[in-house]
């Protein structure tokens, strides 16, 4: 047993859901494989006196149903997931992926049907204690472009890192935006303008997603205009997108193209919400510093932001509501393009890097 993930599992307990006696804690498990950090989670929340309760779902079953699928049956498929859900204090989610592409070839409307009956879960878990991570395996290695050995180093260096620590270097960055009104975005293939004026703002910091570090807020609903470029692959419904560009008028996407430009517009067409943002952030984690092809590490990244059609996340609502939240990255250190960001016509970032003085804590 790599002592790492044994850490891991601890602090997952312990510190990001923070388990009290007593509590119903819900281990949420994509694929077999990670059956080994289920069984040290299981450990430790009996160890806290809490109860685990275990739930798999395995991608390549999944997409046999999700082929030939009714409305009515996956409603039916995830009412008893949700009822479950209703009745748990805590939500630990593991995301194991054995094939990027498992869901490639499931047609649209099976795709549709999926995400239409998962919609109710977030309604249950967002309202409880959660955190959501993947599962370091074969396959997210070598989406990130490395070994086995080599992206384990990575993942224990960014999840195990001192949350508490970056928590306090990130409060300078909430207070600033807490005052701020315009942000203005410029880099290659973007010039966007919106506001944030009087949205909350949320350090995220290993409480809700492992690895962290965010600070994020969302646009005023109709305040986005100008256009976006993202330089991170964004990988969504199993389909991996590239070089998005968005255009913005008066809140909405007007405009939407990539490497799958009509999958694209179909996603961005899923309801009223799905063309207008929910989510604006800054990515703050010092130790990840390169595009693992992973949205959920690299929305993370040091010197990036991302965007995010959709809907708004909890503690930072803009009133858009969407079933979508698609986090977009644009990352903007030197080997990425570079870029700048302005508040209130003040440069607060370049290519990566804070201004400010009291932001400096930030760099690296």
């Amino acid at each position: 047993m790599d002592q790492r993930m044994k850490e891991l599992a601890g602090r997952l307990v312990r510190y990001c859901v923070d388990v009290q006696p007593g509590e119903k804690v819900l281990i949420e498990a994509n694929e077999a494989d990670t059956t080994p950090l289920v069984e040290l989670l299981i450990d430790e929340i009996y160890a806290a006196g809490a109860q685990p309760f275990v739930q798999y779902e395995i991608a390549s079953v999944n997409r046999k149903l999700l082929r030939q699928c009714t409305e009515e049956q996956m409603q039916l498929q995830y009412q008893g997931y949700a009822d479950i859900l209703k009745n748990m204090h805590a939500t630990i989610g593991i995301r194991g992926m054995l094939n990027a592409a498992e869901m490639s070839d499931v047609p649209k409307e099976g795709m549709e049907c999926y995400s239409n009956a998962r919609a109710m879960l977030r309604q249950y878990r967002m309202d409880k204690k959660w955190v959501l991570l993947r599962y370091p395996n074969h396959a997210i290695a070598q989406l990130a472009n490395m070994s086995l050995e080599a992206y384990e180093d990575f993942y224990y260096s960014v999840c195990n890192l001192d949350y508490a620590e970056l928590e306090e270097k990130a409060m300078p960055l909430k207070k600033l935006m807490e005052q701020t009104d315009r942000v203005h975005i410029t880099g290659p293939g973007t010039d966007l303008e919106f506001s944030i004026k009087d949205i909350p703002v949320v350090p995220c910091c290993g409480k809700m997603n492992i690895p962290d570090g965010e600070v994020f807020t969302a646009p005023v609903k109709d305040s986005v205009n100008g256009f976006i470029t993202f330089n991170l692959p964004s990988v969504f419904q199993d389909i991996c997108f590239e070089n998005i560009k968005l255009v913005f008028k008066d809140g909405k996407i007007v405009e939407a193209t990539s490497n799958h430009t009509e999958e694209l517009n179909w996603i961005l067409d899923t309801d009223e919400g799905s063309r207008y943002t929910g989510e604006f952030s800054f990515g703050i984690n010092p130790n990840i510093r390169k595009c693992t092809n992973d949205g959920s590490v690299d929305e993370k990244m040091w010197g990036s932001i991302h965007l995010t059609p959709g809907n708004f996340c909890d503690g930072a609502s803009n009133g858009n509501e969407s079933k979508i939240h698609w986090d977009m990255v644009l990352a903007q250190t030197p080997e990425y393009g570079g870029g700048k960001i302005y508040f209130d016509d003040v440069l607060i970032r370049e290519d990566g890097r804070f201004v400010p003085e009291e932001l400096q804590g930030l760099n690296i």
